[in-house]
């Protein structure tokens, strides 16, 4: 399609909000094309909410279906949860990210795609018997934008005498352009990006910004691209924004929870997706007295962290499900020695190697009865991005207060995506208030198990004068800490650390809904189902449903009204990325008939297969 300068000025519409999906090899740049419109979004005010779709293979053959990457963003003038349902704007590379993401975009949407990779090859890879941009397929359903943008990115740089690989590298920008003229978002952040990025090889930046320009004048000239979108700033609290990611957010909550409490991070590690990126962005960290360990397993991970908290640091192991089910004898362990630890566990689909990029959050099960032999552990769960910072503060609380191993769960949806994050004020956030004993005095003989109001046992720490106790995975005498095998000392020493966790209760906010206090419906959510639960509950209360929603950030324990709160409607539903595993544990706990809406797809919920399966309980 040729450029041509419009004599008539472009169309202009204002939208409420906007959904943007970038897809192409995984090698296409997708993810940073997608990273950039949201810091540029956040930037101009959008309330902006993120899905990154990554492919399991590190590098699968190109133009395949298995080797799609797509980044969605969906920015608004109002406050949203969710990264939108549907796509209104779809940027496809090749064929093969047409064939795997045409589904989401809106009958009518706009479809821009390379016209370069839809070659017979590409065709083929992606098993279309036709190509689909000519055969009149897509021109029926959306708005087709057929762009070369491999040839027009190799005439912008061509004066730089890049080579060929070089010069193609640059679409994404090329992408980001157009599709920044589209939402109207300025290009000042991006350019600055790529400076930041790219200054040490100023052949590569300038290529780089005369991409993203190329792009942005493609809009401004074609007569395809006949309407500019404007969506207006959202009304957020006033403050100091960033975006942030859900990984990011739990390593800055661990960093600000060691400052909070006066104790050093120390993060025992082993590589997982997708929860690497909070070991990438702690070793960032070492001026705030951040240790991290990249040890050479899982179990060695755990424990190395287990002998941190021992002397005296803030003990903190990571990893998603498959590495949970390593850690779990040293975690029974910790029970045991009844030490502060922190589990983090960023869900993914399973069982075993399962889906590595996918979300899902069946993992509640192994945190709550994961090990072996009666070892209770709390377990808490991040609602969102910005919240995998606030419940990492929420548990490093638990764990010091009560002197317990507590699991975090998050998972990849939450990880990697982002939204925005309102930087909080330092001097707001609540002191983390830790004590140690000090040395014992009059010969009086220390009592490593000897307990306070809370049933916690002190956290004494090594080399201390007179504090000498011994710790171990043996079953501890109550009160001295000796080995003790006795059946009565055994049933007291499981009682009470069963006691202490159940206890948690007694200190943890009520459980709070939104919609009617009373009704026909309520919705109880918990993890990463937090948005579309919202979002698709709040629709309904505006058609005047008697719908409500709750959503659980504690898991073991939970409330200490929920149980009052659940009989107040006559449905409890209960979606959830997994079987099923929440609903069986309410209704063991409460015995309520709490209902299910289950998937297992590797994807998040859509607010519209929500408020479908919300209707039926209403109608």
């Amino acid at each position: 399609m040729s450029t041509t300068t419009l004599e008539t000025p472009k169309k202009t519409v204002h939208l409420e909000s906007a959904t943007v999906r970038f897809c192409g090899d995984s090698g296409d740049g997708m993810q940073l094309a997608g990273t950039q419109l949201t810091t540029t979004s956040a930037i101009v005010g959008n309330d902006v909410a993120t899905f990154p779709d990554f492919p399991a293979e590190i590098r699968a053959p190109r133009g395949t279906l298995a080797g799609v990457s797509g980044f969605q963003i969906h920015f608004a003038a109002k406050e949203i949860f969710t990264p939108g349902d549907e796509v209104d704007a779809l940027v496809a590379m090749n064929p093969a990210a047409l064939k795997t993401n045409i589904d989401a975009l809106i009958p009518g949407g706009l479809l821009i795609v390379n016209t370069e990779a839809f070659d017979k090859k590409g065709l083929e890879q992606a098993h279309f018997a036709s190509n689909p941009l000519e055969d009149g397929s897509l021109d029926q359903k959306y708005k087709v934008i057929k762009v070369d943008m491999t040839k027009i990115t190799r005439e912008a740089v061509a004066a730089l005498g890049l080579s060929q690989k070089e010069a193609d590298r640059c679409r994404n920008f090329f992408a980001m352009g157009l599709v920044f003229w589209l939402y109207d978002r300025p290009l000042d952040p991006t350019l600055r990006y790529i400076e930041d990025k790219f200054g040490k090889r100023p052949d590569i930046a300038e290529a780089n910004r005369k991409a993203l320009n190329a792009g942005y004048n493609y809009g401004e000239t074609t007569e395809a691209m006949a309407v500019k979108y404007i969506v207006d700033s959202a009304h957020l609290p006033p403050g100091t924004y960033r975006s942030i990611v859900g990984n990011t957010a739990t390593a800055l909550g661990l960093v600000a929870a060691s400052k909070l409490s006066g104790h050093d991070v120390f993060y025992g590690t082993y590589p997982i997706t997708p929860a690497s990126d909070i070991l990438h962005e702690l070793a960032r960290f070492k001026n705030y007295r951040v240790m991290t360990f990249q040890a050479e397993d899982e179990i060695a991970a755990i424990t190395s962290s287990i002998g941190a908290s021992f002397a005296g640091k803030m003990g903190v192991t990571g990893s998603s499900g498959p590495g949970i089910a390593l850690k779990g004898e040293a975690m029974g362990l910790a029970v045991m020695l009844e030490l502060p630890l922190l589990v983090i566990n960023v869900q993914r689909g399973g069982p075993s190697t399962g889906l590595p990029t996918k979300t899902e959050q069946a993992d509640l099960l192994q945190a709550m009865c994961g090990r072996n032999g009666e070892c209770p552990m709390p377990v808490v769960a991040a609602q969102s991005p910005v919240d995998c910072f606030y419940i990492v503060l929420e548990a490093w609380k638990i764990a010091t207060r009560y002197m317990t191993p507590v699991i975090i769960l998050t998972d990849g949806y939450l990880a990697n995506g982002s939204e925005p994050w309102k930087i909080p004020d330092v001097s707001e956030l609540e002191t983390i208030e830790v004590k140690h004993p000090g040395p014992s005095v009059n010969g009086e003989p220390f009592m490593p198990y000897a307990r306070d109001e809370r049933l916690a046992r002190p956290w004494a720490l090594p080399g201390t004068p007179g504090l000498t106790h011994r710790v171990g995975g043996l079953e501890k005498q109550n009160i001295t800490g000796n080995v003790n095998y006795e059946a009565q000392n055994h049933q007291q020493m499981v009682d009470l650390r069963a006691k202490k966790v159940a206890d948690i209760a007694k200190e943890l906010p009520p459980q709070t809904v939104e919609g009617p206090d009373r009704g026909q419906l309520l919705v109880l959510s918990w993890g990463g189902t937090y948005g579309a639960c919202r979002t698709a509950a709040r629709n309904l209360i505006a058609q005047g449903k008697s719908v409500a929603h709750a959503h659980l950030r504690y898991l073991n324990p939970m409330p200490a009204n929920l149980g009052d709160l659940l009989t107040r409607y006559d449905h409890v539903l209960i979606p959830e990325l997994n079987k099923g595993q929440l609903r069986l544990l309410i209704r063991g706990t409460y015995l309520v008939d709490a209902k299910g809406f289950n998937k297992v797809q590797g994807k998040p919920f859509t607010v519209s297969e929500l408020m479908t399966e919300f209707n039926k309980y209403l109608n």
